[in-house]
């Protein structure tokens, strides 16, 4: 199997909580790629925003992904009730730069809390996920043998923060297991016309608080390898995300997507911007 390195992601995010502000700074990550709370391209088990008990919040979000041959721009808001109870939308437009045309898709995801608690319980912070992904155009999955425009993917995510780990720092740890069909994370269908099977992926991220709104961190991203005219690699990034306070954070990062349509070393840049009321 190869390894590459993930490259930053520039991109741009915003995020408004309404009534609502009693989390601690940071504690509800970043809207990812998909919508969902968590690192760039990892959703986490934290609930978006800084909603607490019996509060509500509301973000919206914009990114963009650029590497060698692609652009990956994505759109979306979510709503926060309680910390418990997550919804999301995100619209992704997939900028095929040097073949030429777009590949884009709705995702509409909910998550919710389980047990635990980020910070106060011994017991991690455990959600579960829902997304749901919708192609606008089948016409290109199709012909590389995608089975399917739409799909489901499901992930139960575990996330805590621990206290004075590096340095006196503290760290975040997330693990995320996904049930999916998606190739591309969707962008190139779901399925094939071999394999229609959910494949079982791993997603993790660390992140180390190098005081309490500035964090550098990693993730990588498992995905399935099911269409036949190209292999599709891991994912890996590496990103700073500094929170300015409750209403505005950045987050820059470096990715790597590996081999994407048959182009290798998809190499780029990541930034977010976020803003939260």
């Amino acid at each position: 199997m190869k390894i590459t390195l993930f490259t930053l992601t520039a991109g741009l995010v915003f995020s408004c909580s309404c009534a609502a502000n009693s989390k601690i700074i940071a504690t509800g990550g970043t809207s990812s790629i998909e919508g969902s709370a968590g690192g760039g391209i990892v959703p986490w088990a934290v609930i978006n925003g800084y909603a607490s008990s019996g509060e509500m919040a509301a973000t919206a979000f914009i990114s963009r992904v650029g590497v060698d041959d692609f652009t990956l721009n994505s759109v979306g808001a979510s709503l926060a009730y309680d910390n418990n109870w997550e919804w999301s939308v995100a619209r992704q437009r997939f900028a095929l730069d040097s073949i030429g045309g777009e590949l884009s898709q709705n995702i509409i995801a909910v998550k919710y809390r389980l047990a635990g608690q980020l910070l106060y319980t011994a017991l991690p912070q455990i959600s579960r996920g829902v997304q749901y992904k919708k192609l606008h155009d089948f016409t290109l999955p199709q012909a590389v043998g995608a089975r399917d425009d739409s799909g489901l993917d499901v992930y139960l995510a575990a996330s805590k923060v621990l206290f004075n780990q590096v340095a006196g720092r503290n760290l975040l740890l997330n693990a995320t297991l996904r049930a999916t069909k998606a190739n591309q994370t969707g962008l190139l269908g779901f399925g094939s016309a071999d394999n229609n099977n959910y494949r079982l992926m791993f997603e993790g991220s660390a992140a180390l608080l190098l005081n309490y709104n500035v964090a550098i961190g990693v993730e990588f991203k498992q995905k399935p390898d099911q269409l036949a005219f190209a292999d599709e690699q891991h994912w890996r990034d590496v990103f700073v995300a500094w929170f300015v306070n409750k209403h505005l954070s950045v987050t820059a990062g470096y990715v790597d997507l590996g081999s994407i349509a048959g182009l290798n070393n998809q190499q780029g840049y990541y930034l977010s911007v976020e803003g939260a009321w």
